[in-house]
């Protein structure tokens, strides 16, 4: 127990420097369960019609004029599998129009149905940011268009950007602009020439304004950085033992009177910094990396160890009590697996005043 309380001793005298936020990859995220990210949006438009036939009329083109727009609705549900890529199921109409010549028209009931792709630039440019305030999100998609008012069924196909500006962790109000290239009988008047250009199909011009709303965990965790992390603990550990060698050079009565302040051992026993292992955890996590992993299999079967857990400050005692303990466990649990003799494993939950996510191996 003595060794061990050293053990803690030895940590506590760089508690600034493990006090730290473990350092992330700015551009990777752990993955998260297929029920996580998921979303549903509800939003009104404005829609422009452009029908086949208006080929070589002299209707205006302006998607504001009377004879073209109507309003309509949507709404869709969608979930993302990355921070940056995502699928979404959307259906949209109500009211449309069949543009005829002479800035002339008739209204029309439709619905279309749309499976979409959508690409997160914010997230995929500059990485993953839960709090951004704004996402600019390009989507490309296809399928099907049901004109009511006609009896008529036509293909599609459609892009557009969406932009979502937060307002809370759950909530996001967007601001939608599409189009849509849909056959040439979409609007009930089967004209359809590929040589024609634009109105060789009818066309949907749309801008949408409406809310999202997060199902459940909308956030991702970021993936520690094993190399910083792992420069950071070098960093740590070259500091201790320049302190240990301090101490070994002043004279025995200054070492011993320092000693017997810090920790009750004994003045023959020496423990050098070489003989720990540090374990770094994901907050409220206590699994195992594959780094951990990597670092932990440097430990030789039927050596013995002493493992002290830690945890950060952010959560009540009780939960950081339980949560240290769990990962001495684990660490506990993977070097037993390995034929090393674990003499204690224990949780000593928060050490310090800033996240300390650790569990840390003494190797005698």
């Amino acid at each position: 127990m003595k060794k061990l309380l050293m053990v803690m001793a030895l940590a506590g005298m760089t508690a600034t420097g493990f006090a730290q936020e473990a350092p992330v990859q700015k551009y990777s995220v752990a993955t998260n369960s297929f029920w996580s990210n998921w979303f549903i949006q509800a939003g009104a438009q404005w829609n422009a019609w452009y029908s086949g036939q208006e080929h070589g009329s002299s209707n205006s083109k302006s998607p504001l004029e009377g004879f073209r727009s109507n309003v309509g609705a949507s709404l869709a549900v969608g979930k993302w599998f990355t921070p940056g890529l995502g699928l979404r199921t959307k259906i949209n109409g109500v009211w449309g129009k069949t543009v005829l010549g002479d800035n002339n028209s008739e209204s029309t009931k439709y619905w279309t149905a749309n499976e979409q792709v959508l690409f997160n630039l914010s997230n995929l440019i500059c990485g993953y940011n839960e709090k951004r305030i704004w996402n600019l999100i390009p989507f490309v998609g296809g399928g099907i268009t049901r004109n009511m008012t006609y009896n008529t069924y036509a293909m599609q196909l459609g892009v557009g950007v969406l932009n979502t500006f937060r307002v809370s962790p759950k909530l996001a109000v967007n601001l939608e602009l599409g189009w849509d290239r849909l056959e040439g009988d979409a609007d009930g008047i089967d004209i359809s020439d590929g040589n024609r250009g634009w109105d060789s199909h009818d066309n949907r011009l749309y801008a949408e304004v409406g809310l999202t709303y997060n199902l459940g965990k909308a956030t991702w965790n970021r993936t520690p950085d094993v190399d910083a992390i792992n420069a950071q603990h070098q960093s740590e550990v070259d500091a201790l033992n320049a302190q240990i060698n301090e101490l070994r050079n002043r004279k025995p009565e200054v070492v011993e009177k320092i000693v017997e302040k810090r920790v009750e051992v004994p003045s023959t026993n020496t423990v050098s910094v070489s003989d720990l292992i540090f374990v770094t955890f994901a907050q409220g996590k206590a699994s195992l990396t594959g780094a951990a992993k990597k670092a932990l299999d440097a430990v030789k079967e039927g050596a013995h160890v002493q493992i002290v857990g830690t945890a950060s400050p952010e959560g009540s005692k009780q939960v950081n009590d339980r949560l240290s303990q769990a990962r001495a466990d684990v660490v506990a649990k993977y070097l037993k697996n390995r034929g090393v003799k674990v003499d204690e494993a224990t949780g000593k939950g928060v050490q310090g005043v800033t996240s300390n996510r650790l569990a840390i191996v003494y190797v005698k």
